[in-house]
């Protein structure tokens, strides 16, 4: 589902868990269990990529509608967690976006430090309002933090998703590649800016994000994003909006 390795000396996280990367409350707890021990482990970046044609298509709706209410309340913390611990890492994280990166799958890439997309991977955006649930703190403060302050409110509110020219207009992704390459590329950004002084480096990451994860610690929208994801009437808007994308019947 989630597998760990070592390649150049970079640590390197590739999320294989089906065709979608779809994020459950077993996704998010092993993703979180295996970036942790690349934290700790003597690596000095990380690179988080996806397999086959998807990077992340986001949040399991299937899981999400078969738990209701009990499952979405366990969820909702450890999908805040996952996302957290990505923006909050000391150590430089690059995202390899090798296919379309959804809603969650697209907050995740965005909490990297440099964000590199195949050209031909796919789209790019976060479709939540669009699905009928609001953004978790920690989600719309990576957004925040990745989009340009000009295009962010229009990524949020339009619900569209972007061919990598567009993301990079908005800021999204920093640099199309060669599909081929996107690995070895990410690797290769990986180590430059693990060849930076990791105490410099690791303080003005900090710095340059302090305001977003104070927004994230305080969390103070928690109570209402939760009251709204388990509303019966935001349940009966997943199931429709299954229906119609995904053609299920739920």
């Amino acid at each position: 589902m989630i597998e760990i390795s070592e390649r150049d000396g970079v640590g390197v996280l590739c999320m294989c868990d089906g065709k979608a990367n779809a994020m459950s409350i077993e996704f998010c707890e092993l993703f979180t269990q295996r970036f942790e021990k690349l934290q700790a482990s003597p690596v000095p970046a990380i690179v988080i990529t996806g397999s086959a044609r998807i990077f992340s298509a986001g949040v399991d709706l299937l899981r999400l509608i078969d738990g209701g209410v009990p499952y979405i309340r366990d969820f909702l913390p450890k999908l805040t967690r996952m996302l957290a611990d990505v923006f909050s890492c000391s150590k430089p994280v690059v995202a390899a976006i090798n296919g379309h990166a959804v809603a969650g799958g697209c907050v995740l890439a965005c909490a990297a430090d440099t964000r590199l997309m195949g050209r031909e991977a796919g789209r790019i955006g976060v479709t939540e309002l669009l699905v009928g649930v609001p953004f978790p703190t920690a989600a719309l403060e990576i957004m925040r933090c990745a989009t340009s302050p000009q295009h962010f409110a229009d990524v949020i509110f339009s619900g569209l998703t972007y061919a990598p020219v567009q993301a990079v207009e908005r800021g999204m992704i920093h640099e199309i590649v060669e599909s081929g390459a996107l690995l070895s590329d990410a690797i290769g950004r990986a180590q430059a800016l693990a060849s930076l002084p990791p105490p410099a480096f690791a303080l003005t990451k900090g710095q340059i994000r302090r305001a977003y994860l104070d927004q994230i610690n305080l969390d103070t929208s928690r109570a209402d994003v939760e009251r709204i994801w388990t509303a019966p009437e935001t349940l009966a808007r997943i199931r429709d909006y299954v229906g119609r994308t995904l053609r299920k019947a739920v």
